[in-house]
């Protein structure tokens, strides 16, 4: 069945947004509560604008705005029972500035489950590139080295200190754990046949 998602061009620009029924036909004019009122992830992007901020991620992502942000609310709003879906459409102008509309806990599933498909067809592409040996082992370094910095720098957005020590040691794991994965896909690929490099014959698991 050919893929039906849209490309890149047909991302939202703008965010989708279901206002919220308050059941009284009237404006919600209650104060946000205290967890909302001192909520301050996304304080480095005050005044900025959604356009702005989607354009910034479409160039180095998969993801749009509103799918970061509501992203990254639904971690910070999770409770025992679950996700605060109508607490974070609610009160989104007053978590994420550059969120201008409120949602109805059906927009922010919607945003939330758009994120982790993309997070796993991103994560599924990324892998298989890792696999097939289509990377030379210093390629993938270097290409490692470049989604980690975008990554680190959305961390940072949302008030993450990441400490230099701290920085250093996540990239030699992960760079640790990316050259455990090409070394284990050499050896399912090439399992039972001569090494294209030495000419010794690899068992997988030997």
């Amino acid at each position: 069945m050919p893929d039906q998602r849209p490309s890149p061009d047909e991302w939202d620009a703008e965010p989708v947004a279901v206002p919220v029924d308050h059941g009284d036909g009237e404006s919600d004019t209650t104060e946000p509560p205290a967890d909302v009122r001192t909520y301050d992830r996304f304080s480095k992007m005050d005044g900025a604008q959604y356009d702005r901020v989607n354009d910034f991620l479409r160039e180095r992502t998969y993801i749009t705005a509103r799918e970061w942000a509501i992203a990254r609310l639904c971690a910070d709003f999770r409770t025992e029972t679950g996700v605060e879906m109508t607490k974070i459409g609610r009160n989104l102008p007053d978590l994420v500035s550059f969120m201008t509309d409120t949602y109805s806990p059906q927009a922010v599933n919607q945003a939330r489950a758009s994120f982790e498909e993309k997070v796993e067809l991103a994560g599924a592409t990324f892998l298989y590139g890792a696999m097939c040996d289509f990377f030379t082992a210093d390629e993938l370094d270097d290409l490692m080295y470049e989604v980690t910095e975008v990554a680190k720098f959305l961390l940072e957005v949302e008030g993450v200190d990441l400490a230099v020590d701290d920085e250093l040691a996540a990239e030699e794991r992960i760079s640790s754990v990316m050259r455990d994965v090409r070394a284990a896909s050499d050896a399912l690929r090439h399992d039972g046949v001569e090494c294209p490099n030495c000419g010794h014959t690899i068992e997988h698991g030997g």
